[in-house]
């Protein structure tokens, strides 16, 4: 399935993201954690490209794509291109094909101190080359708070715009903490003439080291609410997992009720939140795709 077509099925997509393990980890565990996943049913699963400085020619992202496909899931692949050649790059997308992954999230990816760069240096263009080429469906990455190497706001919209224009079907938002930018974002995107349905990124965060790596890679601001919330249980591991989950939970019934397209759950490899963040959402869920009570 073409994931575009979701939209058009439902009012609100539920859909998870994870990661392919490092090389120094064993790859049993990722399976069992597709299982549990894929138990919860959500519309699709997204997984990054590589981890933990894989490379681009024996990162695991195809292989686990197909994995999530085989338990009755639709996948959709990360792929990357800042640092690929043409023929690495063609052959990713000949191995998706073998596998039956027809949903790309097309992105430009992290810079490599010291590596080449290929031909492709912007998400759009990696778009505008697996377009001529045929046979997928693209989704596009945002930004609600701005790229971070982005000069101004406005610049960054006209890059979501050329996204658009390139193919893509749906968008989906880095994290954030604050839904006030989230909606600031969408009403500002409608405006530059962006009109992909835009799924919400939400991560629970529910362990301190968590967040001080996430704000350092991407810059997501913190509203007073949030870091009272840290302050108030940094020193305790349980209560802050618990108060992480419902300040995510919370963030989400409050965009559902807004009418936001889709929610897409950074889950960082971990079912068990996951699972306790379905079971509270669950009804929002059910009543506005039209299961529960009018």
């Amino acid at each position: 399935m073409d994931l575009c077509e979701l939209f058009q099925q439902k009012k609100c997509v539920l859909s998870f993201e994870v990661f392919p393990p490092k090389k120094s980890s064993g790859v049993e565990s990722i399976y069992r954690t597709l299982d549990e996943l894929c138990a919860l049913r959500p519309d699709f699963i997204s997984v990054t490209f590589g981890a933990g400085g894989t490379g681009v020619k024996d990162n695991l992202t195809v292989e686990l794509a197909g994995a999530i496909r085989a338990r009755g899931v639709e996948p959709l692949a990360h792929l990357t291109c800042i640092n690929s050649d043409e023929e690495t790059l063609l052959g990713l997308l000949d191995r998706l094909e073998e596998a039956g992954v027809r949903n790309i999230l097309a992105l430009r990816g992290d810079r490599v101190e010291g590596a080449e760069e290929g031909p492709y240096r912007h998400a759009n263009e990696l778009m505008e080359r697996i377009a001529r080429r045929g046979g997928f469906n693209l989704v596009g990455a945002c930004y609600p708070e701005c790229h971070c190497e982005a000069p101004d706001a406005l610049h960054d919209l006209q890059n979501l715009r050329r996204k658009q224009e390139a193919g893509a079907t749906h968008l989906i938002t880095q994290l954030f903490f604050d839904n006030r930018c989230f909606y600031d974002f969408v009403e500002k995107a409608r405006i530059a003439g962006v009109s992909l349905p835009i799924e919400a990124g939400i991560m629970p965060i529910v362990s301190k080291r968590q967040i001080e790596r996430i704000v350092t890679l991407c810059g997501a601001s913190i509203p007073p609410k949030f870091a009272r919330m840290l302050s108030r249980f940094e020193g305790d591991p349980a209560a802050l997992r618990d108060a992480g989950i419902a300040y995510a939970t919370e963030q989400i019934i409050d965009l559902i009720g807004s009418g936001v397209e889709g929610i897409h759950i950074y889950t960082m490899n971990n079912p068990a939140v996951a699972r306790r963040i379905c079971e509270n959402i669950a009804t929002a869920l059910d009543c506005v795709n039209g299961g529960g009570a009018a």
